[in-house]
C-alpha cells in the first residue's frame, strides 16, 4: 500500500511541494516561485498556468531526486490562496489572469453589495464584511469590466480548485474556500440568496461545495503525463491556506487557538458556532472539519515589520553576514535578548496600512518614545512588541466574545526566534506550543485532509497525531505586568494619530 500523501500549499509567491509520511515527518519537500503582476489601481494578477507549471515540475524532481516513486503516493490534496477569480471555460482552461485575494480594485462592485445587503447584514449571512478583496467583487468587475470574457465562463475557480481540475477534471471547491468568497450563508451551508441576487452571479457559474477531505477523483492519464502522478492516484480536495494552516498546528476543537507569524499576522480559532464581532473586525471561515468554525483576526504587518526592519536598518550587517554565510536573524535576536523591554519605545506596526483590528489604509508605521537612551537592539525589540501588542488587540476581540484560549500554538517563519516566542507568551499572558512544523504547518493541514479523506485516518482526531509539540514557553508574570501598562496606551496611542494619518494621506505631493 503507497505510504505517502503529497500535499502542494500554493501561496501567494510560490508553491511547495511536500511529501509527508504518516507520522508526520517530512520525507522531502519542494519549493517553486511564481511571478505576480501588480499594476494599475490595486490590481493583482497570477496566470494559473504558473501554479500548473509549479506542481508539475516539483513533482517530476520529487521523483527524480528521491527514492520516491510516483506509486508510493497514497493520495494529493492542497492548500491555496483564498479569496480569488479563476475564471475557466469548459475545458477548465483560464480565460484571464487570476485575481487573487490582495487585488482590491472592485470597490465600486463591493458597493453594489453594501448597498443591496447593508455591510452588517452581509457580515451576520457569509461571516464577512463585504469588501473589494473578496471573490463576489472581483466576479461582479469582470461582468462589468470584460463582458466578452464573462459570457464565455463557465466556472469560477479558486486556486486549489484549478489545479483540482487539471488533475481531474471535475469543477469542485470546498466550504472553506466557498465561506470566503461573500456568496455563502455561513449558517446555511449553500449560496446566500441574498448575496446572488445583490452580485446578480447565478449558481450555474459557480462549482460544487464540499468537505476538504471529499475525493474529487482520480489523476487522468492526460494529468499523469504532464505531472507524473501515477494514473489513477486519488485527488483529495483540501482547503483554503487559514483553515490548513490551523488543522496543521492541531487547532481542531472549540477555544484552541493558533497565531500566524508570517509576512502577514494572525489569529485564529476553533469554535463550534460563528463568533461575530461587533465592530466587524474579525471574520469567519469554515475550518477544514466544516462542522467547526474558524473565526480569524488578520493583520497586513507581521514578519514583513520585521522584514523591512532587517533590511533597512541592519542592512550592512547583513550584508556581510551573508557574504560569511551566518543569519542576520540570529544576531538580531541574541542583541534583542540582551534587552529586557523596549524601553518604553513603541512600535505601531502599520507600515502596509491595517485591516485588522483596524480596517485603515491610511494608517502608517510610526516608532514613539524615542530618547538618546535608545539603541538600535531597543528599535529592533519594539517591532517584534509592536506587532504582537497589535495581535494581542485581535485575542483580546475573542476573548471578549466568550471564547476561552488557554494555550496558543505558534507557527510562521516567526515562531523560529526564541525572543518573539517570549514576547508573545508575555505579552498574550499564554502559554506558548512550538510545533516541530512552522512553517510547513499548511501543507501539513492540507496533507491531513488528504489522509482523512482516503481513510488513512478514521478522523481529524487520529490526525491529530501527526502534529508534534516540541516546546512550551510560560509567560513571565513580572514581564506580563509590565506589557499590561503599556497596552491601554498603545492602543490609545494609535486612536490618537488617526487625523495625523489621514491628513497625512490627503497631502499632495509631486
Amino acid at each position: 500500500m503507497a505510504k505517502f500523501i503529497l500535499s502542494y500549499d500554493l501561496g501567494t509567491t510560490g508553491n511547495k511541494s511536500t511529501v509527508f509520511d504518516l507520522n508526520g515527518n517530512v520525507v522531502c519537500s519542494k519549493y517553486i516561485e511564481y511571478p505576480t503582476k501588480y499594476f494599475g489601481d490595486n490590481c493583482v494578477e497570477q496566470n494559473p498556468l504558473d501554479w500548473w507549471k509549479s506542481i508539475c515540475d516539483s513533482t517530476k524532481e520529487f521523483f527524480k531526486d528521491s527514492k520516491i516513486t510516483n506509486d508510493d503516493i497514497s493520495c494529493v490534496s492542497f492548500s491555496g490562496h483564498m479569496m480569488g477569480c479563476v475564471a475557466v471555460n469548459k475545458n477548465g482552461e483560464p480565460l484571464r489572469d487570476a485575481i487573487i485575494w490582495a487585488d482590491s480594485r472592485s470597490v465600486k462592485q463591493a458597493n453594489v453589495l453594501i448597498e443591496k445587503v447593508g455591510m452588517e447584514n452581509g457580515y451576520k449571512i457569509t461571516g464577512h464584511r463585504l469588501l473589494p478583496m473578496y471573490s463576489a467583487a472581483k466576479i461582479m468587475w469582470v461582468r462589468d469590466n470584460e463582458p466578452e470574457i464573462f459570457k464565455n465562463i463557465y466556472k469560477v475557480l479558486h486556486t486549489k480548485d484549478f489545479i483540482v481540475n487539471k488533475l481531474t477534471g471535475k469543477f469542485v471547491t470546498d466550504y472553506s474556500d466557498a465561506s470566503g468568497m461573500n456568496l455563502f450563508d455561513l449558517k446555511k451551508y449553500e449560496w446566500s440568496d441574498a448575496l446572488l441576487d445583490a452580485s446578480g452571479i447565478s449558481t450555474d457559474i459557480l462549482p460544487e461545495v464540499y468537505p476538504s477531505t471529499y475525493v474529487a477523483g482520480e489523476v487522468t492519464t492526460q494529468a499523469s503525463k504532464e505531472s507524473g502522478l501515477k494514473a489513477g492516484t486519488p485527488v483529495v480536495i483540501g482547503g483554503g491556506d487559514g483553515p490548513c494552516a490551523a488543522a496543521g498546528s492541531g487547532v481542531f476543537k472549540e477555544g484552541e487557538a493558533y497565531s500566524y507569524y508570517g509576512s502577514a499576522a494572525w489569529i485564529g480559532v476553533a469554535s463550534e458556532k460563528p463568533i461575530y464581532d461587533k465592530e466587524m473586525r474579525t471574520f469567519i471561515f469554515y475550518h477544514l472539519d466544516p462542522k467547526i468554525f474558524m473565526p480569524v483576526g488578520a493583520s497586513n504587518n507581521g514578519g514583513y515589520s520585521f522584514q523591512w526592519f532587517r533590511n533597512e536598518i541592519w542592512r550592512n550587517e547583513k550584508i556581510l553576514l551573508d557574504d560569511l554565510g551566518l543569519d542576520i536573524y540570529k544576531i538580531m535576536d541574541d542583541k534583542s535578548a540582551a534587552l529586557r523591554d523596549s524601553a518604553k519605545l513603541l512600535f505601531l506596526p502599520y507600515i502596509r496600512g491595517e485591516r485588522c483590528p483596524y480596517d485603515n489604509p491610511n494608517a502608517r508605521g510610526v516608532f514613539f518614545g524615542l530618547t538618546p537612551n535608545h539603541t538600535k537592539e531597543h528599535f529592533t525589540r519594539a517591532v517584534l512588541e509592536g506587532v504582537t501588542l497589535n495581535q494581542k488587540i485581535i485575542l483580546e476581540s475573542f476573548e471578549n466574545q466568550g471564547i476561552e484560549i488557554k494555550d496558543m500554538i505558534a507557527i510562521g517563519g516567526g515562531a523560529k526566534s526564541k525572543v518573539w516566542l517570549d514576547i508573545m507568551s508575555n505579552i498574550y499572558n499564554k502559554r506558548i506550543l512550538k510545533p516541530k512544523l512552522l512553517q510547513e504547518a499548511t501543507s501539513l493541514g492540507a496533507a491531513i485532509a488528504g489522509g482523512v479523506g482516503v481513510g488513512l485516518f478514521k478522523n481529524f482526531e487520529e490526525a491529530r497525531n501527526m502534529i508534534e509539540i516540541v516546546e512550551s514557553i510560560e509567560p513571565n508574570k513580572e514581564e506580563n505586568k509590565k506589557y499590561e501598562k503599556i497596552f491601554p496606551f498603545f492602543k490609545e496611542l494609535y486612536s490618537l494619530l488617526i487625523p495625523a494619518f489621514d491628513k497625512l494621506a490627503n497631502i499632495k505631493i509631486d
